[in-house]
């Protein structure tokens, strides 16, 4: 994959004091990060947590699948018996275009809401690890923490459980009948796709997530009408049976997985 230029340098991170269940505020040029989590874990292990990005004006940061350029935010944790896994969850994304390349990702600040599974249910505890995600003005800087918090300190703070519950609101409804991709067909080296859409103004954009060892472009609006758009894609490598999409269409935006023909 394309990527933008990158200043390859080990930031000088500064940071502000955490609060509650959260990592410090570190500052960068372009914004500020930091994880937060809210309450303990439920039945299954999960605990609730948001990585909040400050974004300075006129700078973006990644999707979870860039596109032509970029990379999308990652968290590793280190190994812990009680902090087992984590994911990122992703708000519909847009479409950006500039002078390197078409990808998705945010021009506006936002917060990603994390699930991290635990060992047990009814708990917290500390937490350890590393972030990195791309931070974009015209050049893009690698924004990397190293960071340690006690999910566990005051984890029902009111500011934090409001931080959590908009970052999980956030995030697309699930694909339905009056808004989803409702057909995938193969062309010689490229996908269509086929959606329903509800009632409204603006351009639809949808956004795809190959399986590990696929590349396909960011799908291109082909065809729209009242109710209905048509997207095409490349497959650059490989293809396989399954792809994860998020359909957007003014304020509204779905998510669902594929099963490609």
């Amino acid at each position: 994959m394309l990527r933008l230029p990158f200043i390859l340098a080990v930031l000088a991170l500064s940071s502000m004091p955490a609060s509650a269940a959260s990592t410090s505020w570190f500052k960068s040029e372009g914004g500020a990060v930091r994880l937060v989590t809210s309450g303990l874990s439920d039945t299954q292990g999960r605990l609730r947590g948001a990585l909040e990005i400050r974004l300075k004006p006129e700078w973006k940061t990644y999707w979870r699948n860039p596109g032509a350029s970029g990379i999308p935010p990652q968290i590793d944790l280190r190994q812990s018996p009680e902090i087992v896994g984590v994911e990122i969850l992703y708000p519909a994304p847009e479409r950006v275009e500039d002078d390197y390349a078409i990808w998705a990702g945010y021009k506006k600040s936002v917060a990603l809401p994390v699930v991290f599974s635990l060992s047990g249910s009814e708990s917290a505890g500390i937490i350890e690890g590393s972030l990195f995600l791309g931070i974009c003005e015209t050049i893009c800087i690698p924004f990397q923490a190293e960071f340690s918090f006690d999910a566990g300190a005051n984890p029902f703070d009111p500011a934090d459980a409001a931080t959590v519950d908009a970052a999980f609101a956030s995030l697309p409804d699930e694909a339905h009948a009056g808004f989803s991709v409702t057909n995938v067909s193969r062309r010689k080296g490229s996908i269509e796709f086929d959606t329903v859409l509800p009632s409204g103004t603006g351009k639809p954009a949808l956004f795809i997530v190959a399986p590990e060892g696929a590349q396909i472009t960011m799908p291109e609006l082909k065809a729209h009408e009242e109710g209905r758009a048509t997207f095409s894609a490349k497959v650059l490598a490989g293809a396989g049976a399954a792809l994860d999409y998020t359909l957007v269409f003014g304020e509204d935006a779905v998510s669902g997985t594929l099963t490609l023909p």
